[in-house]
Order: structure tokens, then sequence, then C-alpha cells
């Protein structure tokens, strides 16, 4: 009986030390380099970068990390030797813009960015990445994105300061037209102008979605030529988008949320909000330079 029960003690001794030592060297490798801990399961290496460093609460109500703030990446095995890597990283919205930044410049995809609490202190946005590569090289291209999060000042109060110069004023409203290439509407002291995606044959239960159903681009315009400032919505299909939120970041406009406006069409169309603030013809220029990245026009 003894030597039964030595047997079996030993035997799964040797299960369990076998279990802790699946993790693939590569993977491995992973978590050295980005100096972070993980798990490895399921053919997925998980790794943890959970916001310790924030004290969060949500409507008056101190909440613990795991409650929602525990933000991860996540490696594994796809075709032709490379990796996929998907990830959900949760940020101020003072880290949102560098660390898309840091991201796009590494050539990884930012694929959704969006809220999931109300009435949350510090504000607390989601931000989904992607990409695909060898091991080593994901996690080098993402290390710079990582690296800034929790680093960067996490501002109590909104930034008026900033935005203290914008009064309303008179816009060249043609000025602006002239760079975006369509002529908009003035609604009060706001200039918006509005682009369709006549491209897309956008159909729901034999309907045709257009621009008046909300199959469109738009920048919204307030403030003086000098200092203004501009929102507005871009219209995407999927390998559009990238090249977006390229063109924006590199003109300075911070992106507010990608996300989904319909559901069961074809093509799916994917939607980023986005806010900037400047000359009004240099926010012109950067919304052109979106647009120019949109419909059949774009750089194939």
């Amino acid at each position: 009986m003894f030597t039964t029960l030595t047997t079996i003690a030993f035997v799964l001794s040797i299960a369990a030390g076998a279990t802790a030592q699946d993790m693939p060297p590569d993977y491995k490798g992973v978590l050295d380099l980005l100096a972070r801990q993980g798990d490895f399961k399921d053919g997925v290496l998980k790794v943890n970068i959970p916001r310790s460093d924030l004290k969060v609460s949500v409507a008056g109500v101190a909440t613990p990390t795991p409650f929602s703030f525990g933000g991860w990446i996540a490696l594994t095995k796809g075709d032709g030797g490379m990796e996929v890597l998907m990830g959900d990283l949760v940020l101020t919205q003072d880290e949102v813009n560098p660390v898309m930044s840091a991201l796009l410049s590494q050539g990884l995809d930012v694929t959704a960015l969006h809220n999931h609490f109300f009435w949350e202190t510090p504000r607390m946005f989601y931000m989904h990445v992607h990409g695909h590569a060898a091991p080593a090289d994901l996690a080098k291209r993402i290390k710079p994105a990582l690296d800034l999060i929790g680093k960067l000042t996490v501002r109590a109060e909104p930034p008026t300061a900033m935005t203290s110069t914008v009064t309303a004023g008179a816009l060249d409203t043609a000025a602006l037209a002239g760079i975006i290439g369509t002529a908009g509407e003035q609604n009060g002291q706001v200039y918006k102008i509005t682009i369709g995606r006549p491209d897309l044959k956008l159909q729901e239960m034999g309907a045709s979605i257009n621009a008046r159903m909300g199959l469109n681009t738009w920048a919204a315009f307030f403030g003086s030529d000098a200092a203004a400032v501009v929102a507005g919505d871009v219209a995407m299909v999927d390998v559009e988008v990238t090249p977006v939120l390229k063109a924006l970041r590199a003109n300075g406009i911070e992106i507010v949320a990608i996300h989904h406006h319909m559901t069961g069409t074809q093509p799916t169309v994917i939607f980023l909000h986005y806010w900037g603030q400047g000359p009004a013809e240099k926010l012109a220029g950067a919304v052109r330079a979106a647009v120019d990245q949109t419909g059949p026009q774009r750089p194939r």
C-alpha cells in the first residue's frame, strides 16, 4: 500500500511539474521582455495589466481593481508560424491617445475604444488592440504603449485652460469646405459638413441605408478661424480603421470612441468619434486627411 501511494504521489508530482513547465519558451520570453506576470492555459498566453495604481470609484463607491480594471493582452498560435495578439487595455482618458499613438506607430491595430461606466473617477476607457507577428516581435511592438500606462498625469479636472481661448466668432466656411471638399450647413454658431458613403451599398431589411439614415462622416466646427474646435464621426469599413486613426493622430486630433452604430448590415461599418482644437483650417486639413483614407479614393 505504501509503495502504491508513493508511486501515485510521485506520478502526480511529475504531472504537476510538467503542467507548470508547459509554457512555451517564446512565451516566457514575452513575459520577461514586458516584465509582466501572466499564465498559459488552453493554448493562450495571457499577460496581466491591472490598474492597481489607481483608486477608482464608481458613483461614489470605491471599487477594487478586479471589479473591472484588470487590463490584459493575450497571444495564441496562428497560421504560418505567426501569433495572434488581442487585448483590452484599461486607460484613463489622459492615457488614451498617447497609448493609441504608441500602438499605431509600432504597426499594431486599435479595434475599439469605449467606456464601461458612468460617474467613475477618474474617467476610465477600454481600448482593444490587435496584431500578428512572432511572439518576441509582438512584445517589442506593444512594450512602448504598455510602458506609458500609469506613467502619465491623471487630471482630476477638465483641461479648461486648453479651450478658454475658443469663443464664438467668424469662420471662413468657404475655406473649410474647400479644404475638406464638401460644402456644409450653418446651424447657429456651428458649421457642419456631412459626407455620405454612397460607395457602400448598405441595406437593412431591403431598405437602403444612406447618409440621412446615419451612414455618413461628419465634422462640426465652432469658434473662429484662429481658435476653433472640431468634433465629428468617421464611417469606415474595417480596412480603413487603422489608416484613419493614423491620419487623425498624426494631425493632433484626439480619438474619443471607436464602435458600431448598426448591426446586421453588410458590410459591417465602424464609426470613430474624434475631437480637436486649433486654427480652423488646420483642423479641416486633419479631417480631410482622414476622409482621404476612406471610400473609393483611399490608398490601395
